[in-house]
């Protein structure tokens, strides 16, 4: 807000020309300004003025500004919008930098700069400006200063844009990293968690398979000694039959046998001692008794058979 109340500024504009110095004004009517756009060249000088609004950017009819003998410390960021302006008046402030759109008023064509703490570069880009023809030069001077600043603000913008891009790929290539070291370890994790169930699963099996097999083993082997006791039990009854059977058998044939040698012994006797011996039944009987006492006669127990039997039947 101003000091003083600027109640009518057209009581202030002669022709296309506002007068607003010596006001005392610490800030602009940027609102009143622009509803007065004929009022091309403004004058604000001799006021107490430390910045000017960033709206005041927006009063694009000024031609000419007048700012001279105020405290300004800086310049709005674009003031570069004042397109039409061609002449501006800085001298006596307090500036040591002007903003890089500056460069942007290529229809600057007069400047003041004096009695301004500008920095060294700028300062000697600006000149003295000390009549017309140096007010002019150091509009385009400092023009060219400005759009060097500008290319080279743009250079190291975009060096630090590409810097940042690639701090970025990066920082985005370190992140697909991890994520693909933290995807393939949680495959590798399912793998081994796979695979641990898995080997899990085949003790599982094969220790159910053990198990079958020793059940099975006992099984057979209990079925085996069943079996085997069976036949123990079975087997004795078996040769005791056939022993029976054999013995009976063989005590059959014996007594025929000893019937046989009985009645041989009998007739051989009954030929050799009685009155028989002379009957024509005993001939083939005494022949083969004497044919069989003549093999005999070699061996020494018949011999000695036949020593009774003579002894006898002396």
């Amino acid at each position: 807000m101003s000091k003083i109340k600027v109640e009518n500024l057209r009581d202030k504009i002669e022709g296309n020309e506002l007068d607003l110095s010596l006001c005392n004004l610490t800030d602009v009517p940027v609102k009143d300004l622009a509803a007065v756009p004929k009022a091309t060249v403004l004058d604000l000088s001799c006021n107490n003025l430390t910045i000017l609004p960033p709206e005041f950017c927006t009063l694009t009819h000024l031609v000419k500004v007048d700012l001279s003998k105020n405290q300004l410390i800086s310049l709005p960021e674009d003031v570069g919008r004042l397109s039409n302006l061609q002449h501006l008046d800085l001298y006596n402030n307090k500036l040591t930098s002007l903003p890089v759109s500056f460069s942007y008023l290529k229809n600057l064509r007069w400047l003041d700069l004096k009695d301004n703490p500008l920095e060294v570069t700028l300062a000697k880009a600006a000149g003295d400006c000390l009549d017309e023809k140096q007010c002019k030069q150091c509009a385009t001077r400092v023009l060219q200063h400005m759009k060097a600043l500008k290319e080279e603000s743009d250079r190291e913008r975009e060096r630090q844009l590409l810097k940042e891009r690639e701090q970025e790929k990066k920082r985005e290539a370190k992140q697909r990293e991890r994520e693909a070291r933290e995807k393939e370890a949680l495959k590798k994790k399912k793998a081994e968690e796979k695979e641990r169930k898995r080997k899990e699963y085949q003790a599982q099996v094969a220790a159910q398979a053990a198990q079958e097999q020793q059940k099975k083993k006992k099984e057979e082997k209990k079925k085996k000694a069943s079996q085997n006791h069976d036949k123990k039990k079975a087997l004795p009854s078996v040769p005791q039959a056939k022993r029976s059977a054999c013995s009976r058998l063989f005590s059959l044939l014996l007594r025929l046998l000893l019937l046989l040698v009985i009645g041989a012994v009998g007739a051989i006797v009954a030929c050799q001692l009685t009155e028989l011996s002379k009957e024509s039944l005993c001939a083939p009987i005494n022949l083969y008794a004497h044919e069989a006492l003549s093999w005999a006669r070699d061996l020494e127990v018949v011999q000695h058979v036949i020593q009774k039997i003579s002894d006898f039947r002396a």
